[in-house]
């Protein structure tokens, strides 16, 4: 399955990000809700025991190498964005990063560039959008693929995954599986943090997330529709 990407724990990439009251911009929430909770069937009974069993038989030391390695090629599609954003700073830190992992990291199975100092930013395509002025817009989930926003899903699709290039097409599907479920093992630690309406959870700390992201950790105390 392409690219299927789902993230019914997506709030744990914004659990150390303060949920923030807003009124929501989310005019689509029949729809959302609907595919959300399809989101939510799909990796109860399909990605999660996969995940689960990948996590089981495989050493944590394979895990954080496969980590590594896709995050290494994920830093190339972060340089384009840095450099899109006129972040030359982070552009030259994100360049270190390939260049050390990719080499001394043994083909990014290793992250050596974090011990030396180049901590991994974190830059892609919506938020590129974001620093060019383009607002969020309102809220949008797309199956498989999770929350986003009018601005951040199209984005999702922007071609900056170097692992797309792959040409031998089952090595390609497998890199892509293996990701996923390497991904996903790794929010099990999470799953308790989310209390309350999980659909609202997720929606609102995705979006807290994103408004931090964009703005590089500046968020203003009051949200309104205006700024979405």
């Amino acid at each position: 399955m392409k690219k299927v990407k789902y993230l019914l724990l997506s709030a744990a990439l914004v659990l150390a990000v303060p949920v923030y009251a807003q009124e929501a911009n989310d005019p689509l929430e029949g729809m959302n809700r609907a595919i959300y909770t399809f989101n939510a069937n799909f990796d109860a009974f399909v990605f999660k025991p996969l995940a689960k069993t990948y996590q089981a038989v495989t050493p944590d030391i394979v895990e954080q190498g496969v980590g590594n390695f896709f995050s290494n090629i994920g830093d190339v599609g972060v340089l384009a964005n840095d450099l899109m954003q006129f972040k030359f700073e982070s552009a030259a830190v994100d360049l270190g990063r390939i260049l050390f992992n990719t080499t001394i990291g043994l083909g990014g199975i290793l992250d050596v560039a974090t011990g030396m100092g180049l901590d991994k930013n974190h830059e892609d395509f919506g938020q590129t959008l974001g620093a060019w002025g383009v607002p969020a817009g309102p809220y949008l989930v797309l199956p498989f693929f999770g929350p986003g926003s009018f601005r951040d899903s199209p984005a999702k699709f922007v071609p900056l995954d170097l692992w797309a290039n792959v040409d031998h097409i089952p090595t390609r599907n497998v890199g892509y599986g293996v990701r996923l479920l390497n991904a996903r093992a790794q929010l099990f630690k999470f799953e308790t943090l989310i209390t309350g309406d999980d659909y609202i959870f997720v929606r609102d700390a995705y979006m807290g997330m994103r408004e931090q992201a964009v703005n590089d950790g500046e968020v203003s105390e009051e949200f309104n529709e205006d700024d979405f």
